[in-house]
């Protein structure tokens, strides 16, 4: 069965170092889904050039043939990786709007590999203030680990391990978990609760009447 990863790339260039990050996320996605034995198909949505459809759709609520073709790409997915630079300490506009026209519910459950790029190490905490927020507000099943890169990062061992761990996550969902495009991950309403491995069982609970028997009131 070949599992279809979509990539998101919110760079504003081609040649940007989002796209390049994205890129190697797709990349490490693929050499350990080929690892487990199983196929990958990567698609590919630049989302600047989608900009002034993009805009166009939010004022008039009609897409452009080219948006509702990147919307139903996101919609088929069996698993996603996201990549925007930080423009002003959060995603960029772009990156927002490609979300903000997306149905509400096109990723519910969709694992999601969430990414950023910027000049600094400063913005480092942009993936978990802003980035995960966004996803988390969609439903998607967004991976435990989010890769950032500054422009120092590149070519460093560290950005490299980061990228493979964030890669082994995703294909654990998309091999072991079976996941079907939409559906099926752990944010499903239909999923079973998480249980911790100890019981949660406190045995009968006493009512109050019992307990302040007796008591005046004084202490």
């Amino acid at each position: 069965m070949t599992r279809r990863v979509v990539v998101v790339n919110a760079g504003v260039s081609a040649a940007s170092s989002t796209k390049l990050l994205a890129e190697q996320l797709a990349g490490a996605v693929d050499a350990a889904v080929s690892a487990r034995g199983e196929q990958v198909q990567i698609d590919y949505i630049d989302v600047s050039p989608l900009a002034r459809d993009l805009a166009t759709a939010i004022t008039s609520g009609v897409p452009s043939a080219e948006v509702r073709a990147a919307h139903d790409a996101v919609a088929d997915a069996d698993g996603l990786i996201v990549a925007t630079p930080v423009f002003t300490a959060s995603y960029s506009g772009i990156f927002k709007m490609f979300f903000d026209t997306l149905d509400p519910d096109a990723i519910t459950g969709v694992p999601v590999l969430a990414a950023a790029t910027a000049g600094t190490a400063r913005h480092s905490l942009v993936i978990d203030h802003a980035i995960r927020p966004l996803l988390a507000y969609l439903r998607a099943d967004v991976l435990p680990t989010g890769v950032f890169a500054a422009t120092d990062d590149f070519g460093a061992p560290e950005l490299g391990d980061r990228i493979s761990r964030a890669g082994a996550e995703l294909t654990q969902r998309l091999v072991s978990d079976g996941v079907v495009a939409g559906f099926g991950g752990p944010t499903d309403a239909r999923s079973a609760p998480r249980r911790s491995g100890r019981s949660n069982d406190l045995g009968p609970v006493t009512d109050f009447a019992t307990l302040l028997n007796g008591h005046t009131g004084q202490t």
